[in-house]
C-alpha cells in the first residue's frame, strides 16, 4: 500500500509540474473560451474556425447563409471549409481561400446539413446528416483536417478560386502523388490591393484527382478508407516553406499542441471573480490574439509589401486593422505580450520602407485591412520602451503625413493627430525646426474644430455620415482631440462648459459603442474633477444595460438597442458592431483589468475599478503585476483610493512602466462617487 501511495504522489507531482509548464493545465483558460461568441447575425462578425495565436491559417466552416467571416451560427447548410479569414472586419469579410468540401455518395454537389458541432481554441468539429464527421486543428502555420466517412463512394471537391467577398485574382497549383501545392492571389479587405499566399496540402491516402474546371478539382477517396486526414500549411514566401511547415504528427497531437499554445497565451492574464464574467473575459481575450499574422519563416525570411523577399532577426507580421484597434487591441498587446509586440512594432515601421498604403498594396503577404494612425502606434511603442529606428524611416513618415487628407471634418481631426505624432517624433530626433513645422500644422485642427464642431445647433449634428463623416456624427467626432485635451477644453468654452457638453452627450445617449469614432469619449471626464463619471461609464458599457441609438446604417431614433453590449452568446454585441480585428474585444479586456489608454502616443492609462476582484499579468521569466480590488462588489464601480507598491497614488492614471515593472496595485472601490478622489495631473497638450 505504501508503494502505491508513493507512485500516486510521484504521478501527481509530475502532473503538477507539467501543468506549471503549460500555463496551468489543471485550470486551463482554454476551457473558459466560447468560440461561438459573436458568430450569429451582425453581432461581431466572428467565426469558430480552428486557429492559433497570430496565425494566417484558420480552418473553418463556410456556411449558407454566412457572415463576414464565412459562418453563421444558426445556419445548417455548409458549403465546405476554408483556410483563412480576417475576424470581425467589414466589407463582407476577407479571406476564405481554398475551399474543401467533403461528399459521400454519387451526388458530389449534395448539401452538407449540420447535425452537431463543437469547438474550442484551435479546434472545430461538425457532423452532418450524411454521416460525415469533420474535425480541424491548427498549430502555428500548419493544420489538419480529419474526416470520418460512411461506407461507399466518397471524396472532396476543392475550389481554389473561392473567397469570402474579395475578388479572386489568380491561382496556380501542381499535383504530385497525394499532394497539392501552389499559390492563390485575391483582393484584400474591401477589394483594396492584392495578397498572395502559398500552400501545401497532403492527403493521408491514395487519391484520384480530376480537374473539373480551371480552378476546381474532384478528389476521389478509395472506398475502403473510412478515415481521411489532410495536412495543410500556409506561407507568405513560397510553396517550399509551406511544405516544410506541415505538421508530421497525429491529429490528436496537433490538437494538444494547439490547446497548449492557446493556454499559454491566454494565461498571460489571470482574473478571479464572477465565473460568468471570467468566461466572457477569456472568450474576448481569445479574439484579441487572432491578428496580426506571422508572415516570416523560422529562418527569418519574409515577403514585404513590395513583394520582395527579405530577412529579419525578428518575427514579422502583417494583417492590420490599425484604424480600428490602435486604441485598444494594440495597446493591450503592448502590455501583455511584449516579445510579440516588438515584432509587430518592427513590422509596422517596415511598412514605411516597403510600400505602406492606408488600405493595401498590390503585393501584400496576407489579407489585411487598413493602416491609418500607424505613426501614432510607433510613437506610442517608442515611449513604452520598444525599439523604433525613427532615423531610418523619418523621411517616409513625413511623406506619409504630408499626404494626409483634411477634406472632411473627421479626417481633419484624425490627420491632425498623426501630424502631432510626426512633430513629437521629429522632436525625439532633435530636428526642432521640422518638428515645429508639423506642430504648427497640428494646431490648425482648432480652425477645423471651430468650423464644424463648435456649433451644435445645426440640424445634422446627430446624423451618421453628415458632411462626409465616416460612420459617425458631428457629436461623436468632436471629442477626437486626445493629443490636445487642454486645447479641446478651451474650444468648448472652458472646464464647466466642457463637462456640461459631455454630460449632454451621454445623457442623451449620443455615444456610439457600435463603432470606433468616439471610443475614447467615455474616458474624457478623467481630465476633470469628475473622473468618477468616466469610472461609471466604463463599468456601465462593459456590464450594464445600455441604450444605443446609433448603428452603421441609421441615425438616432430608429429601433434602439436596449441590452448589455458584451454577452457571451452567438448574438453578442450591438447590431452592426463588428469586432474589427479584436478592437472591441480588447476594449472589454482592458476595461475589465481596470485601465485604458489615455492617448496612444503617450504611455499613460486612466484607471477605473476592474470587473474582477483580482487581475494578474504574468510575463514569462519576469515579475508579475497584480491588481487587487479592496471592498470588491459587482456594484462598487467608483475609485476611493489607489495604492501602488505600498504608496498612495495622487492621480487617476498609471504609466506603462509602472505596469510592466511589476508589483501590486490596490484599488479601493466604493459604491458612491468620490468627487475629490485622485485629481488629474497629467494631460495631453499641444503647446
Amino acid at each position: 500500500m505504501t508503494g502505491m501511495i508513493k507512485h500516486v504522489l510521484i504521478l501527481l507531482k509530475a502532473i503538477l509540474f507539467y501543468a506549471s509548464l503549460n500555463g496551468g493545465l489543471l485550470n486551463a483558460q482554454t476551457d473558459k473560451v466560447n468560440v461561438f461568441l459573436g458568430t450569429s447575425g451582425d453581432h461581431g462578425q466572428l467565426s469558430p474556425a480552428a486557429s492559433y495565436p497570430f496565425s494566417m491559417l484558420s480552418i473553418g466552416p463556410q456556411t449558407y447563409p454566412k457572415l463576414h467571416a464565412g459562418y453563421e451560427y444558426e445556419a445548417r447548410r455548409f458549403l465546405g471549409f476554408t483556410h483563412n479569414r480576417f475576424e470581425g472586419v467589414g466589407c463582407m469579410g476577407s479571406g476564405g481561400n481554398i475551399l474543401i468540401k467533403p461528399f459521400a455518395g454519387d451526388n458530389v454537389s449534395a448539401d452538407l446539413i449540420r447535425e452537431t458541432q463543437s469547438a474550442s481554441p484551435g479546434y472545430y468539429q461538425v457532423s452532418f446528416k450524411n454521416k460525415i464527421n469533420a474535425e480541424f486543428a491548427v498549430y502555428q502555420k500548419a493544420g489538419m483536417h480529419r474526416y470520418h466517412f460512411p461506407e461507399g463512394k466518397k471524396g472532396f471537391v476543392m475550389d481554389l478560386s473561392h473567397s469570402l467577398a474579395n475578388r479572386f485574382v489568380d491561382e496556380q497549383h501542381e499535383i504530385s502523388e497525394n499532394s497539392i501545392s501552389g499559390w492563390v492571389k485575391a483582393r484584400t479587405t474591401c477589394n483594396a490591393g492584392t495578397y498572395k499566399i502559398y500552400y501545401h496540402i497532403r492527403f493521408s491516402c491514395d487519391m484520384k484527382f480530376q480537374k473539373t474546371s480551371a480552378h476546381t478539382l474532384l478528389i476521389s477517396v478509395p472506398a475502403k478508407e473510412k478515415v481521411v486526414e489532410i495536412s495543410v500549411a500556409l506561407s507568405s514566401v513560397s510553396e517550399q516553406y509551406a511544405k516544410q511547415a506541415l505538421f508530421n504528427g497525429s491529429f490528436e497531437q496537433i490538437k494538444a499542441k494547439s490547446d497548449e499554445g492557446w493556454n499559454q497565451m491566454l494565461s498571460r492574464i489571470t482574473v478571479k471573480g464572477d465565473a460568468e464574467r471570467e468566461n466572457t473575459f477569456y472568450s474576448l481575450l481569445y479574439r484579441t490574439l487572432q491578428s496580426p499574422y506571422v508572415i516570416s519563416e523560422k529562418d527569418g525570411t519574409y515577403r514585404n509589401t513590395k513583394g520582395e523577399d527579405k530577412r529579419s532577426e525578428h518575427t514579422m507580421y502583417n494583417g492590420w486593422a490599425i484604424w480600428d484597434n490602435y486604441r485598444t487591441q494594440l495597446p493591450l498587446l503592448s502590455v501583455g505580450w511584449p516579445d510579440e509586440y516588438q515584432g509587430m512594432t518592427n513590422s509596422i515601421a517596415n511598412l514605411f520602407l516597403s510600400g505602406k498604403q492606408d488600405f493595401a498594396t498590390q503585393h501584400e503577404p496576407s489579407n489585411t485591412v487598413r493602416t491609418e494612425h500607424a505613426i501614432v502606434v510607433l510613437l506610442d511603442a517608442y515611449r513604452k520602451g520598444y525599439e523604433v529606428n525613427f532615423e531610418k524611416i523619418a523621411d517616409s513618415l513625413m511623406h506619409d503625413v504630408d499626404n494626409l487628407d483634411f477634406s472632411t471634418p473627421d479626417k481633419a481631426l484624425e490627420s491632425s493627430y498623426d501630424t502631432w505624432a510626426m512633430s513629437d517624433i521629429l522632436s525625439i530626433l532633435n530636428r526642432d525646426r521640422q518638428s515645429e513645422k508639423y506642430r504648427e500644422k497640428a494646431r490648425e485642427y482648432r480652425s477645423y474644430w471651430n468650423k464644424d464642431f463648435k456649433d451644435l445647433t445645426k440640424s445634422d449634428v446627430d446624423k451618421v455620415q453628415a458632411r462626409g463623416l465616416y460612420q459617425g456624427t458631428i457629436w461623436q467626432y468632436r471629442w477626437f482631440v486626445p493629443f490636445d485635451v487642454n486645447g479641446l477644453i478651451a474650444l468648448t468654452g472652458g472646464p464647466d462648459s466642457y463637462i456640461k457638453q459631455l454630460d449632454h452627450f451621454f445623457d442623451e445617449d449620443m455615444y456610439n459603442h457600435a463603432n470606433e469614432p468616439d471610443l475614447q469619449a467615455p474616458l474624457m471626464y478623467n481630465v476633470t474633477p469628475k473622473a468618477w463619471k468616466s469610472q461609471e461609464l466604463m463599468h456601465r458599457l462593459a456590464v450594464d444595460t445600455v441604450i444605443q441609438y446609433y448603428f452603421n446604417d441609421n441615425s438616432k431614433g430608429i429601433d434602439p438597442f436596449v441590452d448589455v453590449i458584451y454577452k457571451n452568446k452567438p448574438k453578442a454585441y450591438i447590431r452592426t458592431m463588428d469586432d474589427d480585428g479584436g478592437a472591441m474585444s480588447a476594449w472589454y479586456v482592458l476595461t475589465a483589468c481596470g485601465f485604458s489608454p489615455a492617448c496612444p502616443g503617450w504611455p499613460v492609462y486612466y484607471l477605473h475599478v476592474p470587473l474582477f476582484q483580482s487581475v494578474s499579468f504574468n510575463w514569462p521569466g519576469k515579475k508579475h503585476f497584480e491588481i487587487e480590488v479592496e471592498n470588491y462588489s459587482l456594484s462598487n464601480k467608483y475609485i476611493k483610493r489607489v495604492i501602488l507598491n505600498g504608496v498612495d497614488l495622487k492621480h487617476n492614471y498609471i504609466t506603462h512602466d509602472e505596469i510592466t515593472n511589476g508589483g501590486k496595485l490596490v484599488i479601493v472601490a466604493a459604491s458612491e462617487p468620490q468627487p475629490h478622489a485622485l485629481p488629474q495631473v497629467w494631460m495631453s497638450e499641444l503647446k
